[in-house]
């Protein structure tokens, strides 16, 4: 099959490579950059688990074919922050139990930083109805609010 050239930057790395113009976003990501914290579950666009920012807002990278990416700006999980240098939100995450399994958490950490780049005193229901958009299986979504609800406090500069 015929490849087209992409040239993306992902976490501030620019990245060039030849795809098949049916490649989806989320396969580009996770199997030719290498990066596997961006998730694949429904394959539908529902579950939200493949969420990543592109040029600042979320997306869905299984319904996005890697071309229409061309000339964007990624960030997945993995530019959030580092093990060594944690972002707030993943430090918050960590401090007020936002997570369980983890297989949602790259995705409500995405969508929460679009959230707090724009808004950076959400309220609980604005919190709310912005991670609505990713589904989780395991905590209720409670400590997942209180998690976006700290970050906030951390990025303002608070304790």
């Amino acid at each position: 099959m015929e490849q087209e050239k992409v040239t993306v930057t992902v976490n501030g790395l620019r990245y060039e490579r030849l795809v098949e113009p049916r490649r989806l976003l989320c396969d580009f990501i996770r199997q030719d950059l290498g990066l596997p914290g961006t998730h694949v579950g429904c394959e539908h666009g529902v579950c939200g688990m493949c969420t990543v920012l592109v040029n600042g807002q979320t997306a869905r990278s299984c319904l996005m074919f890697a071309v229409q990416a061309d000339g964007a700006s990624i960030t997945t999980v993995e530019g959030v922050g580092t093990p060594s240098k944690m972002h707030p939100l993943q430090q918050a995450f960590w401090e007020k139990h936002g997570l369980q399994c983890g297989f949602c958490t790259p995705a409500m950490l995405v969508t929460a930083l679009e959230l707090l780049n724009h808004n950076p005193t959400p309220s609980r229901d604005e919190i709310r109805e912005a991670i609505s958009s990713n589904l989780c299986r395991c905590t209720g979504y409670q400590t997942i609010v209180d998690s976006v609800e700290h970050a906030a406090t951390l990025m303002r500069g608070g304790v």
